[in-house]
């Protein structure tokens, strides 16, 4: 196993644990659903719950596209440049 093949999968691994971690971080859509539960959000709470979203939401689109793209250009790397 060469160098650069260790420096591909210990990359690939931060991107794994990185999206795991955002989307874990992200708010269930059923949460406070509706009055009956008792859940009555307040303006505040829902614009910081928004940004937070918005904020993973978006992290977790640009963390899933550098994964997908790094899967497919280290497997164009393994197999044509070995």
């Amino acid at each position: 196993m060469s160098a650069v093949e260790i420096i591909l999968g210990i990359v690939l691994i931060v991107f794994s644990v990185a999206i795991t971690i955002v989307v874990l971080m992200q708010e269930g859509h059923e949460r406070n659903v509706g009055v009956v539960t008792g859940g009555a959000d307040t303006f505040l709470s829902k614009n910081k719950a928004r940004s937070l979203d918005s904020f993973l939401a978006r992290w977790t689109k640009v963390i899933a596209v550098g994964f997908f793209l790094f899967v497919i250009i280290m497997n164009a790397y393994l197999f044509f440049g070995a």
